[in-house]
């Protein structure tokens, strides 16, 4: 995908590819760095032909050294280049967060906004196909915490494309967190400036019963919660949060002010998560509109399972949603309702995925 056409349909992975191409076309300071980047698959296809684009001065492979490098890419900003620099999991990436927590995260703090570290750190949320505890953690919480970084979780093509754009023109360090299953999904995408800034929440559909304010892939599950619900004539208002660092209680507070009721739904663990820190937002700011207690959706609390037959009890679905609206509302949740359908294999979004590598 060499061309730059001004709308066309393309994968997660692709506008990945895409944004990063036109960050490296309008700003010579930006460079690719990244342990596969070259690779004749590019990290997922998120990179594919970039080295061939831009040359090896720009876009380079790295060792296995993830605290060296990202020091190395700290250090790159400091004197003014913007890297991009990618760990095909997020958990990789724990290798290196002495430099992100301790330097990068602060050093604008430190030096009294004379000195930035404009970078963006990709990191990939595995699941699925036995990635098993190792490789599919969501961590996003863990930088959340931080003062000094910036947390982006795309979900959407389009927003894909429009937050790392986003990411690399800022001044901040960001840690751009991808889903691995949201690299298949397609949609539409514009070549356009993006019409949201960072840390702005996306109502993705409009409703007056209950809100539900969701994480990455939790966004097409709530998408879909929200269909079915519509079949029971319940009116759901999804919001995509698009950043966990900073969150938009704005857009949250507003919803759940006009509907009432509330639903977060996370791809991390539920306890210290961004999304129980929804949960105590809309406690805390729209306690006299609410008409029953929050509910939180996430994973439970144990690490990621390997076999399918456990991964498909493990991560929470639209089911889950479903269920926690319908006890919002004071109606019954049946128990099989969050069943397993019998023959449905849930380690992958759907046959036409094909795998994790």
């Amino acid at each position: 995908m060499s061309a730059t056409p001004t709308e066309t349909l393309m994968t997660g992975a692709e506008a990945i590819r895409w944004g990063t191409a036109e960050a490296m076309k309008a700003d010579p300071r930006v460079i690719v760095m990244g342990l596969g980047v070259p690779d004749p698959k590019g990290v997922f296809g998120t990179t594919i032909g970039l080295q061939r684009e831009f040359g090896c001065d720009r876009v380079f492979d790295i060792p296995c050294a993830e605290n060296a490098l990202t020091g190395i890419a700290i250090g790159a900003a400091l004197g003014g280049r913007r890297p991009i620099l990618t760990h095909q999991r997020v958990d990789f990436a724990l290798l290196s967060v002495e430099q992100i927590v301790n330097q990068a995260a602060k050093w604008r703090y430190m030096f009294g906004g004379q000195m930035h570290v404009p970078m963006v750190i990709r990191m990939i949320v595995g699941r699925g196909w036995g990635q098993g505890p190792q490789h599919s953690q969501a961590l996003h919480a863990w930088f959340a915490h931080v003062p000094g970084l910036k947390v982006v979780l795309p979900v959407l093509p389009q927003d894909t494309r429009d937050l790392l754009l986003l990411s690399v023109e800022d001044d901040d360090p960001v840690i751009f967190i991808e889903h691995r299953w949201l690299h298949g999904v397609k949609g539409r995408v514009e070549a356009r400036r993006p019409q949201l800034p960072l840390g702005r929440a996306a109502v993705v559909r409009e409703g007056k019963d209950v809100t539900v304010a969701a994480f990455s892939y939790m966004v097409l599950e709530a998408i879909e919660a929200a269909k079915r619900l519509a079949d029971e004539g319940i009116s759901t208002e999804v919001i995509d949060m698009r950043t966990a660092r900073p969150l938009d209680s704005e857009t949250l507070l507003y919803s759940v002010r006009k509907t009432g009721r509330f639903v977060a739904a996370d791809i991390g663990t539920g306890a210290c998560s961004v999304g129980s820190e929804l949960v105590s937002i809309v406690a805390r700011g729209a306690h006299g509109s609410l008409q029953a207690a929050p509910e939180l959706v996430a994973s439970p609390e144990c690490p990621t399972p390997t076999s399918p037959a456990l991964s498909a009890e493990y991560y929470p679905r639209a089911a889950h949603i479903v269920a926690a609206v319908r006890r919002t509302l004071g109606l019954p949740v049946d128990a099989l309702l969050t069943a397993v359908p019998e023959g449905v294999e849930l380690d992958k979004p759907d046959p036409a995925f094909t795998g994790p590598f």
